[in-house]
């Protein structure tokens, strides 16, 4: 939990808030913890460094695979989709970001003001294979 921790706090530049509390879901062998925020929450450097785009209408997902037994971060495959409420699909590209001992997974998704996005993911490592499933609205300032 600790190596998650330290990643995602890189990745968000320190902020968790009530609204985009990190949340985690245990998928057969894995702790699976995962958060979905507005991009303008990084800190421009931060984002340079990760490659994001820095925008109201851009959102985050962090996604990071631990062994529930031991809590080591798992290198793994993920690939999903984001579907709005008019059925409009978006492939969700993830990228790998090592921290030392912390591996999570970065993709980027256009949003709206009270957008609602069901996220559909699935994470493979040999012959695991989980689905993660969850939705969020999304708010624009």
């Amino acid at each position: 939990m600790k190596t998650y921790l330290l990643a995602a706090s890189l990745v968000v530049g320190l902020f968790f808030s009530p609204l985009h509390a990190e949340q985690k879901k245990v998928l057969g062998p894995w702790d699976v913890h995962y958060i979905a925020f507005d991009s303008t929450m990084i800190d421009a450097k931060v984002a340079q460094s990760y490659q994001l785009q820095r925008s109201k209408y851009q959102a985050v997902l962090n996604i990071s695979v631990l062994n529930s037994s031991d809590q080591k971060a798992q290198q793994v495959r993920i690939s999903g989709t984001a579907t709005d409420l008019t059925q409009k699909q978006i492939e969700l590209s993830f990228r790998e970001v090592r921290e030392g001992d912390a591996i999570y997974y970065l993709a980027q998704v256009p949003v709206h003001d009270q957008k609602h996005l069901n996220f559909k993911l699935d994470i493979w490592q040999g012959t695991e294979n989980q689905k993660l499933e969850f939705s969020q609205v999304f708010y624009i300032d």
